[in-house]
């Protein structure tokens, strides 16, 4: 439903949960979130503990696997713990994407995977488009219903993959910061092409900002905390945040937010976008 209204929305994000990831997982889909975001990359996630989690939250909420969005991402050797691979180091560049997509279906106990995410391009463009097929691939063969790319911040490197790709990516999930100055024209480029900007630490680089007074009176005009005010603020201008929060209080109110979203509320005006993206220091 969610995906066919075509209205922004929160995912939740499994990094660095360790142990915690089958109960928190569980958690947040008891608390109403229905997209989940992990990688094949052990060093920074459990993407076993995401699927036991999912897993137990569909047997206790009588849920289908239809219901839930599943996104998983591989990760090239660079950002792999050197003594804990979900594939073979050795093998070429096509065959780990390939192991590393068994070993997600394995880990999440499913037969599909929703959206396949490339963790981060390659140094060589050769090599980005080598793992790009081979998404393409898992998508003609059914097992993966979309395909994009996180951590690319040079608006030259994308535009060349979405060139190159026989199927264009459906999401580019980067960092939102200011040391990219806030992506701006990619994500110009992603609405152009309608490619879903999914935003991560989207709290976290924002903290200083977000606690200033002004951000709390709007907030609070709004029925809104700073952060689920950065959360609306994100999701209206039509991107998709990842939301990590640990806290069962934080998931409820995140949710809540969302809700209004997909509501077609409109939670700022005009005018308070762009004082709220002054405020964060979003300039172009």
């Amino acid at each position: 439903k969610i995906l066919k209204n075509g209205l922004p929305y929160l995912v939740y994000g499994t990094a660095w949960k360790k142990g915690e990831s089958a109960r928190l997982v569980q958690e947040a889909i008891q608390h109403g979130f229905r997209f989940i975001d992990t990688a094949g990359q052990p060093k920074h996630y459990n993407e076993g503990g995401v699927g036991d989690g999912i897993v137990a939250a569909i047997q206790e909420l009588s849920l289908s696997r239809d219901d839930l969005w599943i996104q998983t991402k591989f990760s090239p050797i660079g950002g792999q713990d050197p003594t804990n691979i979900p594939y073979d180091p050795d093998a070429d560049v096509e065959d780990q994407v390939l192991q590393s997509f068994e070993a997600s279906l394995k880990n999440l106990k499913t037969k599909y995977i929703d959206s396949l995410v490339l963790h981060s391009p390659y140094h060589a463009m050769e090599d980005t488009m080598k793992a790009w097929r081979i998404f393409e691939q898992l998508v003609d063969e059914g097992k993966v219903l979309q395909i994009g790319i996180s951590n690319c911040y040079d608006i030259e490197v994308f535009q060349k993959l979405y060139g190159a790709a026989r199927i264009k990516p459906s999401v580019l999930q980067n960092r939102f910061y200011s040391d990219s100055g806030f992506d701006i024209a990619l994500r110009e480029f992603c609405a152009e092409k309608g490619v879903i900007y999914q935003s991560f630490w989207t709290l976290t680089a924002s903290r200083q900002a977000l606690a200033r007074p002004e951000i709390a009176k709007i907030a609070d005009g709004k029925d809104l905390t700073p952060q689920t005010l950065m959360y609306a603020f994100m999701m209206s201008m039509g991107h998709t945040p990842l939301d990590g929060t640990t806290s069962k209080v934080h998931m409820m109110e995140d949710i809540a937010v969302m809700e209004r979203i997909q509501s077609e509320e409109e939670i700022f005006n005009p005018s308070e976008m762009e004082e709220i993206a002054f405020l964060l220091g979003i300039t172009k």
